[in-house]
């Protein structure tokens, strides 16, 4: 029997249209969230990180780099907040000006947990699920210092910490924000809860992978009902051991996600966004089917994602839109390099971290190159 040629799904381009939620999107690549440290000691939006967004308004979603919820939750010297109506309006300035290029923006609600440090934080106390400290090094406005051991948290600071989250992701839907992603990946809080090297906790937010998962099910879900499900995603790296995650066991990794995702299923959230060196392995395969929603995905740290991995990603169908970020921080227009064919300008990393905008704002873009 010949199939009828009108029964065949096309394959999707990357360069089509659709929707994650209520989000529009106009193409399937998405600015990843990636901390540039602009925003002063005020944690405010200024006219530099307008610009910088703006600028990039041609891809399908901008997700924000990652935004404290509440200043002692703040991970980084120079990291924008979304803990006062300041720094709201800091961020309102910067969805105008995305939506006025026909933009679409998320903001990233990043709490760091035991990332961070007095010397970053105003000297406000570090939480974490476990006083176990990250055996590295952070940089502090008084320079390079040792990560200290958090206070393991009580529950009230867990429901505390929860309603900062919905408080949070409320400020930022009401300053114009197209939805919220939480960060669930990379080594912050609430991989902390989920991770056995990091959550060595004994009550009912530690333990059992049902019990690591609680927390993060908890805060998606005072998020969703904060806010609307179609308009929250959500970031995980499982197996990306950064921060002293040491997510190292592939059975434990499986049954902590899967149970997370099996919980979050019947939210109907907009995405799920995940960070794996193998995108379209057995693991995401297995927490896609798991999540039975929408799929973006980033597949490493270690090397900047090609024009044609993205299509590849795309049609393999091992996603439904791709995160990139280097290639972004360098070429504000990349959408119209990667569907002409054009060069690309090449990042210069020395300058992601820096203050001003040298090697942020001025990348030149393809009628000035």
């Amino acid at each position: 029997m010949t199939a009828n040629i009108s029964d065949v799904s096309p394959v999707p381009s990357l360069f089509s249209p659709f929707s994650l939620g209520k989000i529009e999107l106009a193409n399937r690549i998405v600015m990843a969230p990636m901390t540039r440290v602009r925003a002063g000691s005020s944690g405010i939006p200024g006219d530099l990180m307008v610009e910088y967004y703006r600028q990039r308004a041609s891809v399908g979603m901008i997700i924000t780099e990652g935004t404290y919820p509440d200043h002692a939750s703040q991970g980084y010297v120079g990291e924008p907040g979304i803990a006062t109506d300041e720094q709201a309006a800091g961020w309102q300035r910067v969805f105008k000006a995305v939506h006025a290029e026909g933009g679409r923006i998320v903001l990233q609600i990043m709490h760091a947990g035991r990332g961070t440090h007095p010397d970053i934080n105003g000297g406000r106390r570090i939480l974490a699920p476990s006083a176990i400290a990250i055996d590295n090094k952070t940089f502090t406005e008084k320079g390079e210092q040792p990560y200290p051991v958090p206070e393991a948290m009580t529950t009230a600071e867990i429901r505390a910490a929860l309603e900062d989250f919905a408080a949070a992701a409320r400020r930022a839907i009401e300053a114009g924000a197209d939805g919220v992603e939480l960060h669930g990946a990379n080594g912050y809080l609430l991989q902390q809860f989920l991770s056995p090297a990091a959550n060595q906790r004994t009550d009912e937010y530690g333990g059992s992978p049902q019990n690591r998962a609680r927390f993060a099910v908890e805060v998606v879900t005072a998020v969703a009902q904060a806010v609307g499900a179609e308009r929250v995603g959500l970031r995980i790296s499982p197996e990306v051991d950064l921060g002293d995650v040491f997510e190292t066991d592939r059975d434990d990794v499986l049954a902590t996600y899967g149970i997370l995702l099996d919980q979050l299923r019947p939210l109907g959230l907009a995405y799920l966004s995940v960070l794996h060196a193998e995108p379209g392995g057995n693991l995401v395969r297995e927490l896609r089917r798991r999540f039975d929603g929408k799929l973006i995905v980033n597949n490493s740290f270690e090397s900047q994602t090609t024009r044609e991995q993205a299509l590849q990603q795309i049609e393999a169908a091992h996603a439904d839109a791709v995160v990139v970020g280097r290639a972004l921080i360098a070429n504000p227009d990349l959408v119209a390099r990667w569907q002409g064919g054009h060069p690309e300008n090449e990042p210069r990393p020395e300058l992601f971290y820096g203050p001003g905008a040298e090697g942020y704002t001025d990348y030149p873009f393809l009628e000035t190159a």
